[in-house]
C-alpha cells in the first residue's frame, strides 16, 4: 500500500513537471514570434498600417493568394497569420512579396519565409 502511494506521488510530479515544462516552451515560443513580428514591423509589435487591407479582409485575400496550391490548409493558415499581423497580402498566387515588406521578411527561426 505504501509502494503504491509513493509510486502514485512520483506520477503526479512527473506530469506536474511535464505540464510546466510544456507551458514554459509555449510561452517562449510566443515570445520569440512576437520579438521577430516587432523586428518585422519596427514599432514594437503594433501594426504600423503599411498595408491597406483590414483585418476582416484577410480570408478572401488569403483564399485568393493560395487558391492554386496543393498545400491548401497549411498556406490559409500561414496566410491569415501574415496577413493579420502585415494587413497585406501580395497580389498574385505566388511570388510579388516586395509588394508587402512585413509579409516578405518575416522569417522562420531557421531564415525561411513565414507567409506564402
Amino acid at each position: 500500500m505504501v509502494a503504491m502511494a509513493k509510486l502514485l506521488l512520483v506520477l503526479a510530479v512527473a506530469i506536474l513537471t511535464i505540464s510546466m515544462v510544456e507551458s514554459k516552451l509555449k510561452e517562449t515560443n510566443n515570445a520569440e514570434e512576437q520579438h521577430q513580428l516587432e523586428r518585422v514591423n519596427g514599432q514594437g509589435g503594433q501594426k504600423n498600417g503599411q498595408g491597406s487591407l483590414q483585418s476582416s479582409q484577410c480570408p478572401e485575400q488569403c483564399l485568393r493568394r493560395c487558391s492554386q496550391t496543393r498545400y491548401k490548409k497549411p498556406c490559409l493558415f500561414f496566410c491569415l497569420k501574415c496577413c493579420r499581423a502585415c494587413l497585406c497580402v501580395p497580389s498574385g498566387y505566388y511570388g510579388n512579396k516586395g509588394e508587402c515588406p512585413c509579409y516578405n521578411n518575416w522569417k522562420t527561426k531557421r531564415g525561411g519565409p513565414r507567409c506564402p
